[in-house]
């Protein structure tokens, strides 16, 4: 996905959260709820709301960063070439071990 559809789907989940903090009270006020109970439902909705859009949009950033940094290695870099692991160091003294011979 691209940076620009990561952004329309968080704003559609956005946008159907927000519907949800304000249909919720209304039909807990329908059922006899009280209004603080309503209100107090509201606004915790809202909060878990707003924790989740920073947590998306971070996300969304994180993820795009990561996909220009994979696009990046992916192109032919001048320098040297280094060797990392296991290895690396050819050649020497080996300590110890069953070697014929040694």
């Amino acid at each position: 996905m691209s940076g620009q559809q990561h952004q329309d789907s968080t704003t559609d989940v956005v946008r159907w959260a927000a519907f949800c903090c304000v249909l919720v009270p209304v039909v807990l006020l329908w059922y006899g709820t009280s209004l603080a109970g309503a209100t107090g439902t509201a606004l915790g909705l809202a909060a878990v709301t707003a924790a989740c859009r920073v947590l998306l949009r971070r996300s969304e950033r994180g993820a795009d960063r990561l996909l220009a940094e994979e696009h990046a290695s992916h192109t032919p870099s001048r320098g040297r070439r280094h060797r990392s692991g296991t290895g690396s160091h050819r050649g020497g003294r080996h300590s110890g071990g069953n070697t014929p011979g040694g």
